[in-house]
């Protein structure tokens, strides 16, 4: 396999009380692209922040990879003008 690029991924988390939210951003020259996720711990809950982290930052880099299928499904449709399906 030939590798032809690098798509490095940064994912910035902050802690707000209950809650953590992380940013997932794609580093490509040429799309500029963040995915967010938010995680929220019960009241309930012990206080374990490697847990909000790990949710939040899945959750954000889902929404990065939902975002980066809608755009390669239009550019797919303004080259085939047919309706592109993608799945994860």
């Amino acid at each position: 396999m030939v590798a032809v690029g690098s798509w490095p991924v940064e994912i910035s988390l902050r802690e707000e009380g209950r809650e953590t939210r992380a940013e997932a951003r794609l580093g490509k020259q040429d799309i500029g692209v963040v995915g967010h996720g938010m995680a929220r711990r019960s009241p309930d809950d012990q206080e374990v922040t490697q847990i909000g982290e790990e949710i939040a930052a899945a959750r954000a880099l889902s929404d990065l990879a939902h975002q980066l299928l809608s755009e390669a499904a239009g550019q797919i449709e303004g080259v085939t003008h047919e309706r592109a399906r993608l799945h994860m």
